[in-house]
């Protein structure tokens, strides 16, 4: 099968397209990969920064969706199976296996390229909005980086489960016209972006970090939650506490990978409770650009470059 390996850690450029045997494992699922979610994370897993580190060379790719041609007895599926999955590793893939416990059956009318968008973003938006930020019916939200994968991701999440005013930050104006298409209220530019807002918003979602951390701060009314998801400005930001203190405002940090995989099951409960606004169409992925697996440096320098909007996919069966 034709796969990506990581071979080297010298960024994007040096990964390789490669003819390596299909694996195989009888306690895990087989998926016919149709489509492959890119992130952040292998970006930095061209480079060794990411926590996870695996001996070289590796194949990258954290989320799928295909078909399944191999289902362990007993573990729910079958053959044919229209599925998303997280492998964690190895979805770049023609090939690629996942437990059956962090394999997910695609709605009809979600595509593969739409299934491999959707794990990753969603659960990780879920966990900061509801079980970390515990949004609350027509509070309204911030979103950092509103044109992202996870930031289109987190407007359609909040505007499900209730917010009443949902506001994108992005860079450009025509980023903000994607921000507007996921279904938020408004965008503002980040370029003076608290002087546009004031002191009106209850949680901030803030993918990005760098030097917009104070100013979004600056934006949170009393009891307000500022939700650190990323650094994708490079920068970690630091907070003076007395700032939390006289305003009575919080931040909290949203590690969703390393909470949800030591709890079995608890991925499966949330994109649970996601399923019925999947099925609606109210959470409906924003793909960006797609990519074929040959084209998978094009795709990784999308996010290194922050050119990409929406989620950025390989296309690969």
């Amino acid at each position: 099968m034709r796969a990506i390996h990581i071979s080297s850690l010298d960024g994007p450029s040096a990964i390789e397209l490669v003819d390596v045997s299909a694996p195989h494992d009888p306690g895990q699922l087989t998926i016919e990969v149709k489509a492959a979610g890119v992130a952040f994370p292998e970006l930095l897993q061209t480079r060794g920064l990411y926590q996870m580190k695996p001996d070289l060379p590796f194949i990258p790719g954290a989320e799928v969706a295909g078909v399944v041609s191999y289902a362990p007895q007993g573990s729910g599926f079958a053959v044919g199976d229209r599925v998303a999955a997280l492998p964690l590793l190895g979805g770049f893939a023609e090939v690629a296996l996942a437990r059956p416990d962090l394999t997910f059956r695609l709605p009809d009318q979600v595509s593969f390229v739409e299934g491999a968008a959707y794990p990753f973003n969603y659960g990780t938006s879920y966990f900061a909005l509801i079980e970390r930020g515990h949004l609350e019916p027509g509070e309204t939200v911030l979103v950092h980086g509103a044109a992202g994968g996870i930031g289109t991701s987190a407007i359609q999440v909040a505007k499900a489960f209730g917010a009443g005013r949902v506001i994108g930050v992005v860079s450009t104006d025509q980023k903000g016209a994607v921000a507007i298409a996921a279904g938020a209220d408004e965008y503002v530019l980040a370029e003076g972006f608290r002087e546009s807002i004031g002191r009106e918003v209850d949680i901030v979602v803030d993918p990005v970090g760098g030097d917009r951390f104070t100013d979004s701060l600056r934006t949170l009314r009393e009891h307000g939650r500022l939700l650190v998801i990323g650094f994708t400005a490079g920068d970690i930001p630091t907070v003076k506490v007395n700032r939390l203190l006289l305003n009575n405002i919080g931040v909290t940090g949203v590690g969703w990978g390393a909470f949800a995989l030591s709890r079995p099951g608890h991925i499966a409960t949330e994109l649970t409770a996601m399923e019925p606004h999947l099925r609606s169409g109210a959470l409906k992925p924003v793909v960006g650009q797609t990519f074929g697996l040959e084209q998978a440096v094009d795709a990784l320098a999308s996010l290194e470059g922050r050119t990409a909007t929406g989620k950025v996919v390989l296309t690969i069966g």
